[in-house]
This record gives C-alpha cells, sequence and structure tokens, in this order.
C-alpha cells in the first residue's frame, strides 16, 4: 500500500458518534480541547469557528472541516461572540432561538482511531482540514458531501448505518484532498507526499520496511544531496528521515502486539531488525515500556 493508505490501516477509523447541530437567530458556545478527532460538516446556512491564535474561520453550506485533534474552539453566528461552555454530547444541540425553522444545520461529530499508534500517526497529520463547498464540490469529494448531506436529511431505513460508512468514506477522501499539504505551515506526511521528490523517498521507506535504509540512499532516491534532503524532509515532513523511518516501524509493530497472534521474532524480521532482542531493546527506548508488557496492556483494556 502507499503510505497514506497504511497510516490509514493503522488508524483502523471509525466515526464514533454524530448529531445534528441546528440554531436559529444569534447565538455561540465553546468547547474546550479534547483528544476525539472532530468534523464539521454545514448542511445549511453559516457559521464561525475560532481557534485559540487564530483569524475566525467562516464556514458556509457543503463546508467540511476536519480536526485530527480537536482544540478548544468556539462557534457561533457571528465571529467573536460569547457563548456558554458546553461539554460534547451524543445528543442532537438546538443553539440560540429554541422557536421556528432553524437558520443553520450542521452534522457534527468525532471519529474513533486505534489509540495504540493514534498520538503517533496524528502527529503526520494537519491540524485542520478545512474544505470548502467551492472546492470540495468540484470533485468526488463534493459528491460525497452531497450523497451524505441528502442522506442526513432522509428517513430511510438503514439511514444510521449508512451515514456511519459515508462519514469513514468522507475522513479518507479529506485526508487526500488535494488541498491537503499544500500550506506551508502543515509540516506531516501529506505534505511530504505533495513534493515529489520527498514522495519518491516515502514510498520506499513504506515499500520496503525491512530495508536498512541510510539517509545517502534516500537521498539518491530522492534524486538530491544528503545535506539538501536531510534538511528538506525534516522542514516539509516534520521530523529527520531516519526518525519517521524508526517512527513508522514502532508503529507497525505496535499494531502487532496489539492485534496478538506473532511471536517477537517474527515481529522484528517483519520490520527490519535482527533480533528479537535487538528489536525489544529499540521498543522499550521508543516507547518507554517492553514490547511483552505493552502487548499485555493492550490485551487488558
Amino acid at each position: 500500500m502507499d503510505p497514506l493508505s497504511e497510516i490509514i490501516a493503522l488508524l483502523r477509523p471509525h466515526a464514533a458518534l454524530s448529531k445534528p447541530i441546528t440554531a436559529r437567530g444569534r447565538w455561540g458556545v465553546r468547547y474546550q480541547a479534547h483528544d476525539a478527532p472532530g468534523f464539521t460538516l454545514i448542511l445549511a446556512g453559516q457559521a464561525w469557528v475560532t481557534f485559540k491564535g487564530s483569524a475566525p474561520l467562516r464556514l458556509a453550506e457543503g463546508d467540511f472541516l476536519l480536526m485530527p485533534t480537536t482544540p478548544a474552539f468556539a462557534l457561533g453566528s457571528e465571529p467573536g461572540r460569547a457563548g456558554p461552555l458546553l461539554e460534547p454530547s451524543k445528543e442532537a444541540v438546538r443553539h440560540g432561538e429554541q422557536d421556528g425553522e432553524p437558520d443553520f444545520a450542521a452534522l457534527g461529530g468525532s471519529f474513533s482511531f486505534e489509540r495504540a499508534n493514534a498520538p503517533l500517526l496524528l502527529a503526520l497529520l494537519p491540524g485542520l482540514i478545512h474544505i470548502p463547498a467551492a472546492q470540495g464540490m468540484m470533485d468526488r469529494m463534493g459528491r460525497t458531501i452531497h450523497l451524505l448531506a441528502e442522506e442526513c436529511t432522509s428517513s430511510h431505513p438503514g439511514k444510521d448505518l449508512i451515514v456511519q460508512r459515508m462519514l469513514e468514506v468522507l475522513l479518507v477522501e479529506a485526508l487526500r484532498w488535494q488541498g491537503v499539504g499544500h500550506d506551508a505551515a502543515s509540516a506531516g506526511l501529506l505534505a511530504g507526499l505533495r513534493d515529489p521528490a520527498l514522495a519518491r523517498a516515502l514510498h520506499a521507506m513504506h515499500a520496503d520496511i525491512r530495508a536498512h535504509w541510510t539517509v545517502a540512499q534516500l537521498a539518491r532516491i530522492a534524486g538530491m544531496s544528503r545535506s539538501a534532503f536531510s534538511a528538506r524532509f525534516s522542514l516539509i515532513v516534520g521530523r529527520a528521515p531516519m526518525e519517521y523511518l524508526a517512527s513508522w516501524r514502532m508503529a507497525v509493530a505496535k499494531d502487532a502486539l496489539s492485534r496478538g497472534g506473532k511471536s517477537l521474532d517474527r515481529i522484528a524480521d517483519d520490520i527490519g531488525y535482527e533480533s528479537a532482542s535487538a528489536f525489544s531493546t529499540a521498543f522499550r527506548k521508543h516507547n518507554g515500556t517492553p514490547p511483552g508488557s505493552f502487548a499485555r496492556m493492550m490485551a487488558e483494556a
């Protein structure tokens, strides 16, 4: 698989919850930061979302907002409008005037990822993905959003299941959307895959995780000098080439340990270590716990 597909496969995403959000008139609410990746799909009207340290962002009908890790934010009918601090809820919510037809509607919620690797893998993704309707509607992303919005307003049998599955598809589409990774401030895997030279090196690492890669070998694949490649990789991906490779190997190992069924010798061989002892030492250094203890912890959770 390509690097992004492998990241998504290890995350094992699924829509943990989704709920309708409606509002009318002037309104505003605030939420504290929480670990669950959050999303919002605007079905009608508009709203403004504000994250600490950032300018207010307008969300219009058809827009999709994905936050791989959800920071504290404010949402309201206008920029800077103060509101009560609320706790995330599984229930439908109505803001502002409680009577009358809502002038704003959205589908909001969160995704659940495989917890063994979520912190590491989410660090490789942008902190915020905003896909405006004007851009998303031009491709399959827009068609997916349109189908999901249509399903949300229907009363067909099996609606809840279809919405869940379509949200999972929408997550993958959002991560591979052509606009992701072009922002200079968004270092990570997606930004690296947008860079042709770095993409060649990333694909090589993922295609043969067992190889004893060196920076010089990867630089040749990228068609760059060793120093230029190392500097560019660190800047765009957010970590040094060998650090990225070691982290990816540990992610594959943690996934295997959490699933069970493989010996330490087999896992070590799968990810390029010469022995179970060498793998165990590296795993303890990287994760602060021996692989056996990690596997038991995952089994007991």
